[in-house]
């Protein structure tokens, strides 16, 4: 009796077990089903709320319904829930449903999952839908799929379930959606008499018979869904669990009365020949019993199996002639059930037919090996399993070993080893694996595929203003938009930093390809929002490569991919480029110019020029522009125009401008000691300057070096950099400026600046670009934007430069408008070092011809 109550207990044990597996098992299968739903929602989503036209629309719902899912068309309905466009039959009013209203109210539902109101369509159906936002954050209607119930009850026939067990799916309030009962998948067919409330996330119990249409007490598990509030329930009948053991219980009582007469009958024949043989019989038992010991507790299942010939010789069964306790807790079986019986009576179907065929090659070689994973609906649930199979003779002595851990272990490092930590997104060496596959795979299938490099410009200047964690958190949100943006068939890939490739399968040509390049440029422009650091905005350059026109192999297609978008980068940012052959002969003269421009900074091939800058009414020499030439060994003098952009996209710059400060603060250090009167002299300084945090160290230690005050020193900075580099640039800039060096804006009026800006900043000199100056007339009227941003800056406290002043009707503009100093070609080119000291000494800069002009103002 002891034995039967454990057997009983085992028996609810497993059955407890294969609840749970059951529901964990579907629970997956669901969320995966979702998630590839969502995808396509996501897709609609964003092509919604960037377009906004029905009729573009349609061609792209059409093209998100995906048969193989059990999505039976696509619609997108407005903010009133009228329908606007569908890929076939849909509701066309939903202003009523539960789930319109839900994301009307709310932002944060995400992907819902409704039953089709009865009556609504032609056949059952399920209604999954997604939020669509207006462009100020409103509610602006919804995209909706309607689904198949085998969309997410298509359990097969694995599942396992007997004629009263159910697998059900619950919405949020507990109503049933979907259930797979009585082995008939169908919706809202399922034995639960009400809603239930399941608040944990997922557990296991046994629920009254009154819970249940059949009165049958059951054994249900659930599992709660990351989606939607949905929740998996699996039941199996206590009864059905138990017929296993009360069949044992009636065999075990029948077989005790059987042996007590079969003992009364036989005991006095049997008694001489018992006591004879007893102690045989006690050495036999002591060897098996210890023998049984050593292998039932054993954690290997071990099975004799012998092999069953058809009356023509052929081999056509298995019959399991012992196994261990271990052995037949793998199959699901109690060790006196499982003797004695045949494969076939057993299993069935295509299992039974792929363990007669192992077996078959065993008995033919005499040896077979394997690793398999056995069933997720099977008494232990999805395990790995190692099995090894020996001949003997006409039997075959089978190992099976559970190897779960050490394949789970294995998978983790797989995972590990391929999946970047930061995005969750594959990564380079996933990378380096996938494509010789999809190389294939586009080969079996005649098809093309497309290999987009994304590199996000500009990226360090985050990392280096808000630091690397803000950074992470905003390549988290540049991962998520890309995935969005992608089909399922598509993979998004962190090759690190701030680049990611985007393999796009299938592509039916380039126009198909430029689309999307578009809208990944699109996407990556929009704001980023970093929490407590308000909104960002970076922009992304895109290089493509195609198979096979680009390629035939993985490393050709990922080289050329990486070229175009160094082409595209060089064309500007936010731009994206297609391979093109010509492109490795302009990546070489490009890479070319970036070599002689590192020698010619390790070799100090840089020489300074300046250029005066005078006052405007007299002429008198107020300070001069430090100008960086490059003394080419064979091209001779390049100017600036040359070679700053190459120096700005590699990052050379920062060492170039290093070298212009200690050029430029030596020599107003060696124009002092002839005893000069010497100007301040200003700086042109990049926004990379600023990444590190070093420029301000740099200038105190120059200045301390040479013994030059910092009255003699002003910086310039062009207006856009000044802007982009936010409170990074803002706040070094005023360290600067607590130096008692004079902050200058250069180039005003090409970029994007605001008074409240200038303000802010505390300019000290404003620098407006020669594009104003070179539209200067001598009428009054043409003057007018001039002469604003010279009361401007004058209302600011900024002293005004003109640039670029090449006649003296430009100069007599400025001397009438009340500008502050003058600089162009009209007073002094830019002259070497060893001429500024003859300008020095003069009072007027003018031309002498025209010297009469500074009395202009006194007329």
């Amino acid at each position: 009796m002891i034995h039967l109550d454990d057997e009983k207990s085992a028996l609810l044990g497993n059955a407890r077990q294969k609840a749970a597996a059951l529901s964990k098992t579907y629970a997956r299968q669901l969320s995966h089903s979702l998630e590839q739903a969502d995808q396509a929602a996501l897709g609609l989503q964003y092509d919604w709320e960037e377009l906004h036209q029905p009729q573009l629309l349609e061609r792209r719902l059409r093209r998100s319904v995906r048969p193989s899912l059990g999505l039976r068309a696509a619609g997108v309905a407005d903010s009133t829930g009228k329908l606007l466009a569908s890929s076939g039959p849909v509701l066309e009013d939903v202003a009523q449903t539960g789930f319109f209203l839900k994301h009307r109210e709310s932002r944060g539902e995400g992907l819902l999952v409704s039953r089709v109101p009865d009556g609504a369509l032609s056949s059952a159906g399920l209604l999954l839908s997604r939020r669509l936002d207006a462009g100020d954050g409103g509610f602006d209607g919804l995209v909706m799929f309607v689904a198949d119930p085998s969309f997410l009850v298509d359990f097969g026939a694995e599942t396992g379930l007997g004629g009263h067990d159910f697998v059900s799916l619950l919405d949020s309030t507990g109503q049933v959606l979907l259930s797979s009962a009585y082995s008939r998948p169908g919706v809202a067919q399922s034995p639960l008499t009400r809603a239930q409330a399941f608040e944990d996330g997922a557990g296991i119990a046994v629920l009254p018979a009154d819970e249940f249409d059949d009165a049958t007490r059951r054994i249900v598990a659930w599992q709660r869904l990351a989606q939607g509030g949905l929740t998996v329930v699996a039941g199996l009948s206590e009864s059905a669990v138990l017929a296993v053991h009360q069949q044992a219980a009636q065999r075990h009582y029948g077989w005790a009365l059987a042996g007590t007469l079969l003992l009364l009958a036989g005991a006095g024949a049997g008694l001489r020949l018992s006591l004879r043989r007893a102690r045989r019989e006690r050495r036999r038992a002591e060897l098996s019993k210890t023998y049984s010991l050593a292998v039932d507790r054993a954690e290997e299942g071990f099975y004799t199996v012998r092999a069953l010939y058809a009356r023509d010789g052929s081999l056509c069964d298995f019959v399991i002639e012992d196994c261990n306790e271990r052995g037949a807790e793998l199959v699901g079986w109690a060790k006196r059930d499982l003797v004695g019986r045949r494969f076939l009576q057993l299993y069935s179907g295509s299992h039974a037919q792929q363990l007669l065929s192992v077996f078959g090659v065993a008995m033919e070689t005499g040896y077979y090996e394997d690793e398999m994973l056995a069933s997720a609906h099977g008494p232990l649930g999805a395990r790995w399993l190692s099995r090894r199979l020996v001949r003997s003779g006409s039997a075959i002595a089978m190992t099976v070993r559970d190897i779960t851990e050490r394949r789970t272990q294995e998978q983790a490092l797989s995972h590990l080893a391929n999946t970047d930590p930061l995005t969750g997104l594959p990564n380079r060496h996933w990378l380096m694996e996938f494509m010789p596959q999809a190389i294939s795979g586009c080969i079996a299938s005649n098809s093309s595929m497309a290999l987009l490099f994304v590199d996000l410009d500009d990226f360090r200047h985050i990392n280096d203003s808000l630091g690397h964690g803000m950074g992470d958190l905003l390549l988290k949100q540049a991962s998520a938009r890309l995935k969005s943006l992608v089909r399922a068939s598509d993979h998004v890939v962190r090759l690190g930093g701030d680049e990611f490739t985007v393999v796009l399968q299938n592509v039916q040509g380039s126009d198909d390809v430029s689309r999307v390049t578009r809208l990944v440029i699109k996407a990556l422009q929009e704001p980023f929002e970093v929490p407590g650091q308000g909104v960002h905005v970076v922009q992304a350059s895109v290089g493509v490569s195609m198979y096979p026109r680009d390629g035939a192999d993985r490393d050709t297609l990922l080289k050329h991919a990486d070229l175009a978008l160094y082409a595209a980068k060089a064309e500007g940012k936010g731009r994206f480029s297609f391979y093109e052959p010509g492109l490795s002969d302009t990546l070489m003269r490009r890479l070319g110019k970036e070599q002689a421009l590192r020698r010619a900074i390790e070799q100090d091939q840089f020489i300074m020029f300046f250029q005066p800058r005078v006052n405007t009414q007299s002429g008198a020499l107020c300070g001069m522009e430090a100008l960086v030439r490059w003394m080419h060994p064979e091209r001779g003098m390049l100017a600036p125009e040359e070679f700053i952009q190459i120096a700005e996209d590699t990052g050379l710059i920062r060492e170039i401008g290093s070298t212009v400060i200690e050029k430029t603060i030596a020599q107003i250090a060696s124009w002092r000691e002839l005893g000069l009167a010497v100007p301040p002299v200003s700086i042109n300084v990049s926004a990379l300057q600023f990444d590190e945090g070093h420029l301000r160290p740099l200038l105190v230690a120059c200045m301390k070096r040479y013994r030059v005050d910092a009255g003699l020193i002003e910086i310039e900075i062009t207006e856009s950099s000044m802007l982009g580099g936010g409170d990074l640039v803002s706040g070094q800039l005023a360290a600067i400026r607590q130096l008692g060096i004079k902050l200058l804006i250069d180039d005003f009026g090409t970029g994007y600046s605001s008074l409240s800006q200038l303000q802010r900043l505390e300019m000290d000199v404003l620098k407006i670009d020669r594009a104003f100056t070179s539209q200067l007339r001598n009428e009054p009227g043409a003057n007018v934007l001039f002469n604003a941003i010279v009361v401007m800056a004058h209302a600011l406290g900024m002293r005004v430069v003109a640039e670029g002043v090449e006649s003296v009707g430009q100069l007599r503009a400025l001397q009438a408008m009340g500008c502050d100093e003058v600089q162009g070609f009209y007073v002094s080119r830019p002259v070497p070092a060893a001429e500024m000291p003859a300008l020095m000494r003069k009072d007027c800069l003018f031309p002498p011809v025209r010297a009469d002009l500074k009395l202009v103002a006194a007329e």
